[in-house]
């Protein structure tokens, strides 16, 4: 019988952080430079790292003058941030899939941190967690993220696309008879009932805005039938 996750481990040996010993601290407060502009995000706000690891990127947005939280499931990545911990930053041993109990004006899920888990309804649970941490007006990268998010997985059974194959699409190649594109080929898809955007966007490995771009649509609606240039 399993009593214990794999990464309750993986995270507390010394090989999790011989591997990544090499990370770029400027790269990591570029992105946080940039993230937290970009979200318009006051000096007064309380931001929680979760995951926070060893806490690079926490003592950074500390420096910018946020309070921040920083948690982690590994007891080990929080031994190492303790040493800088201040009035306003502080690290504390958490299991994201555990309440939070605590709300905050914004929450970061940074690096590769989510997605470890092998039942979907944990990484749902996570984003429920997510949404109930957050303050009112409050941003996990859009202030409506992780109710949007579960949402859409829920609505258009997202967790189902992890199983299906190439072979399931109905996608075929047409010649393009532009001067420009001589001998060029091009991949179209047939819409099919339930489809989105969002969703055909992850089956092909797009974004919505390039589907949107290359077949000239300015909203998101499809009919079933419709025939979508994918690239």
């Amino acid at each position: 019988m399993k009593t214990k996750d794999w990464f309750t481990d993986w995270f507390n040996t010394s090989y999790y952080h011989i591997l990544y010993k090499e990370r770029n601290d400027s790269e990591a407060q570029l992105f946080m430079k940039n993230i937290t502009d970009l979200l318009h995000l006051d000096k007064a706000n309380h931001i929680l790292d979760l995951p926070c690891g060893k806490g690079r990127h926490a003592v950074f947005l500390n420096s910018l003058g946020y309070t921040v939280t920083g948690k982690d499931l590994s007891e080990n990545s929080i031994e190492a941030a303790k040493p800088f911990e201040n009035d306003t930053l502080h690290f504390k041993v958490q299991d994201m899939r555990k309440p939070l109990n605590a709300t905050y004006d914004a929450i970061f899920n940074l690096f590769t941190s989510f997605g470890y888990f092998e039942a979907d309804k944990e990484d749902l649970l996570i984003l429920e967690n997510i949404k109930k941490g957050l303050k009112k007006d409050g941003y996990a990268t859009d202030k409506d993220y992780p109710k949007k998010l579960i949402k859409i997985i829920e609505r258009y059974k997202l967790y189902e696309f992890d199983k299906v194959k190439k072979k399931d699409f109905k996608v075929y190649k047409k010649k393009l008879n532009s001067s420009k594109a001589k001998n060029a080929i091009a991949t179209y898809y047939e819409v099919k009932k339930g489809d989105t955007l969002y969703s055909l966007a992850i089956k092909f490995q797009t974004s919505v805005s390039k589907l949107k771009e290359l077949n000239g649509l300015k909203s998101n609606r499809l009919s079933v039938g419709q025939e979508l240039l994918i690239k």
